[in-house]
């Protein structure tokens, strides 16, 4: 059974933020567009995460691994595969962190 929708929300725009939204809704009510995007921007997308998650633990294992060159030193098989270990860690929990902290920083 569908749930009914019996609350509101609502803004003030510009007129030239009002003509971007009907050009962005197309054939669909400004309302309905609007709704779709809120939804959205509320629920983070898996794909988003796994894309964050695998950009964060790549940067980990590039900075680990260029201060090390930047000092002269060599990295090993072995050392090279532990940065990879520490890096795959904690991916997921940190990019959610960091996806949490986007969401909270746009609900200021």
């Amino acid at each position: 059974m569908p749930a009914f929708r019996t609350k509101s929300v609502s803004t003030k725009v510009s007129d030239e933020e009002y003509a971007l939204f009907e050009k962005l809704a197309g054939e669909e009510t400004i309302s309905e567009w609007a709704r779709d995007i809120l939804l959205k921007a509320a629920k983070p997308n898996t794909g988003d995460l796994v894309l964050l998650t695998e950009v964060m633990a790549l940067r980990t294992i590039l900075l680990n691994a260029f201060y090390k060159l930047a000092h002269g030193e060599t990295i090993s098989p072995d050392e090279m595969q532990r940065l990879i270990e520490h890096a795959d860690e904690g991916k997921f929990r940190k990019a959610k962190e960091r996806l949490e902290v986007g969401a909270n920083r746009g609900a200021e």
